[in-house]
């Protein structure tokens, strides 16, 4: 039998196995009730949310992305883990505080929160547009993720539409059909079948092609010393655009919108805080993957693509087709876990921010579920066809996405602890720091090396405190109630 029909019929078998749990662990008043579907009766307990919090963020770039960084950068690429383990504690206050007042105002959306606290129907559309404009990128990133390893893995036999097809019609049943909780049972599922494959991965390809991760690293601080220091392989990532890169994403992992929405469906506080504690523990997934784009240094020669170094040290080391078919699942599980949030929350968001806000709108939780079931629909129609012009980065893009969100932080931070900040100051200081974050990244160099994202929210602080100053404040009472909340067991 050709290796490609083994490693076929292995991915098939657990997308079988997926698309079961998926359908079987949708919660049953999912179909009637928009806060079940959505926010999974805003009754997850530690373990669930401990696997979909961990799978929104581990994803086609753990396997793809972080790899690419290390075989064409070298140790820049470990930024990853250094603000991936530190990015929640933020988390510890700002989702415990959104949890409470999710409960007590029955809010879905990061844009709920905002809106809310800021009485201002303006930042709440702002908001709800930076969080789509953000997450379709990030989930046509995890099409083409399972795209590429899915046809690399079969030699080109079953062409890159398909297989990005094939796999993410599954993820859309399930995401239909069950909601939260289906995501929630599948991520389960999914986080230890990409632990096992991330660290299989990880230690078989030094090993087979240097004798073990100890003399691969001696033979790159002999042949090629650039790869492990920073500012890495040609300069590629200097100190300050590292260091900065860290700030952004910590700052910006806080502010990803499907985060809110889990937020909201944490049963207990102590849920919440618990995931947030153990968190880190997602870190070890990092590890092996970067030890693969290590080891692609000295075999793989310039690479067009370095998302796809991975890909190619596989196709070199001749594994059997079993073992590729358990890698790829692996691989797939990353791409999937993470898609699937990602197609919930911006389906949650067009529907809770935009539709459900025009007269014509239905008010029944039946029909309000069908609207975004219909609404999951579209935007994986419109995300796949966006899938087949994949970019040429998967990290970069994600990137720019997070120097995006990164401007939310300081009007969130705002809202939940300082009671003088207002409206004009929230959105002036926003749209400031999403035009500079713009400019620094599409039209000019950053300053000083800086991440664009950063030098966007240094402006977008200033003028959040200067507004504040000179602008009317705002009804101190309904503040001070809206406050009092987040305080409250």
């Amino acid at each position: 039998m050709a290796d490609w029909i083994i490693i076929s019929a292995v991915v098939f078998t657990y997308l079988l196995i997926v698309l079961v749990i998926g359908i079987t662990g949708r919660q049953k008043d999912s179909a009637v009730s928009l806060d079940a579907y959505v926010a999974g009766g805003r009754g997850l307990g530690f373990g669930l949310l401990f696997f979909i919090i961990g799978a929104e963020f581990y994803s086609s770039v753990t396997f793809l992305g972080a790899p690419g960084w290390a075989y064409s950068r070298g140790a820049p690429a470990l930024f990853m883990m250094v603000s991936f383990s530190f990015a929640l504690l933020p988390w510890w206050w700002i989702g415990v505080y959104a949890a409470r007042l999710g409960r007590r105002y029955g809010f879905l959306t990061q844009s709920d929160l905002l809106g809310a606290r800021y009485r201002s129907p303006c930042l709440s559309i702002l908001v709800a547009v930076i969080g789509v404009v953000a997450l379709l990128p990030y989930f046509v990133v995890q099409i083409v993720g399972s795209g590429y390893l899915f046809t690399a893995a079969t030699g080109g036999k079953i062409p890159f539409w398909l297989c990005a097809l094939l796999v993410y019609v599954i993820v859309l049943i399930y995401t239909f059909i069950g909601g939260l909780r289906a995501i929630g049972w599948t991520n389960v599922v999914q986080g230890f079948i990409l632990l096992f494959a991330a660290w299989t991965i990880g230690l078989v390809i030094p090993y087979r092609f240097y004798g073990g991760v100890e003399a691969m690293f001696i033979r790159l601080a002999t042949e090629t010393p650039d790869y492990l220091t920073i500012p890495g392989h040609q300069d590629a990532m200097p100190w300050a655009a590292y260091s900065s890169s860290i700030i952004v994403i910590i700052l910006g992992m806080t502010m990803w919108p499907h985060l809110f929405n889990r937020a909201y469906s944490a049963a207990t506080d102590d849920a919440l805080k618990r995931t947030i504690v153990l968190f880190p523990l997602y870190g070890l997934l990092i590890v092996p993957v970067l030890l693969v784009g290590f080891a692609g240094v000295l075999m793989v020669e310039d690479l067009e693509k370095p998302d796809q170094v991975m890909l190619e040290l596989i196709e070199l080391a001749g594994f059997s087709p079993w073992f590729v078919g358990v890698v790829i699942s692996g691989a797939l599980a990353a791409s999937m876990s993470t898609g699937a949030n990602v197609l919930h929350t911006i389906a949650s968001i067009l529907v809770k921010d935009f539709l459900l806000k025009l007269k014509a709108m239905p008010r029944e939780g039946g029909k309000q579920v069908q609207l975004t079931r219909l609404s999951v629909i579209v935007i994986f129609g419109l995300s796949y066809y966006l899938a087949l012009h994949p970019p040429q980065s998967i990290l970069s893009l994600v990137l720019v996405a997070y120097g995006l969100l990164v401007q939310l932080f300081p009007g969130t931070v705002a809202a939940l602890f300082c009671q003088k900040v207002t409206k004009q100051a929230a959105i002036t200081g926003l749209a400031a720091g999403i035009v500079i974050s713009f400019y620094y990244t599409f039209l000019d160099s950053p300053l000083f090396g800086i991440h664009a994202g950063l030098l966007g929210l240094f402006a977008n602080v200033t003028l959040l405190f200067t507004i504040s100053l000179i602008s009317k404040p705002p009804d101190e009472d309904y503040v001070r109630e809206f406050l009092r909340v987040t305080r409250t067991e």
